[in-house]
């Protein structure tokens, strides 16, 4: 049950953003640039483990990992707006966004950073 809550409220989150986009796409934007799933999962974890230890890893790892997908923010409005088509714009921008992710793991191991 408590896993089904908490996948209520965050799909609610999600529909809220979408919503709100259509109608402004600046507010829309602002609701789903808000680090509310982090939030959420910061607050759920807390809930489950009582750690702090878990929960400054898990923020700390969720900064790391925010660094590689901002591009896709510039990515996608630019292929979007030369004319490239949805669906390939957003595949494009996702699989630049998964390189660099796995770029982010390979370099933190290098640099001894645990994620």
């Amino acid at each position: 049950m408590y896993l089904l809550l908490k996948a209520a409220i965050s799909g609610v989150l999600v529909a809220i953003a979408s919503e709100a986009a259509r109608r402004s796409p600046h507010i829309g934007g602002l609701i789903a640039s808000l680090p509310l799933v982090s939030v959420l999962a910061w607050i759920w974890l807390w809930r489950e483990t009582n750690s702090a230890d878990a929960v400054a890893s898990f923020a700390q790892s969720t900064f790391w990992f925010v660094l590689p997908s901002l591009p896709m923010f510039f990515v996608l409005p630019a292929l979007l707006k030369h004319g490239i088509g949805f669906w390939l714009s957003l595949a494009i921008a996702c699989l630049i966004t998964i390189v660099l992710y796995a770029t982010t793991f390979w370099l933190l191991s290098r640099l001894g950073i645990e994620h």
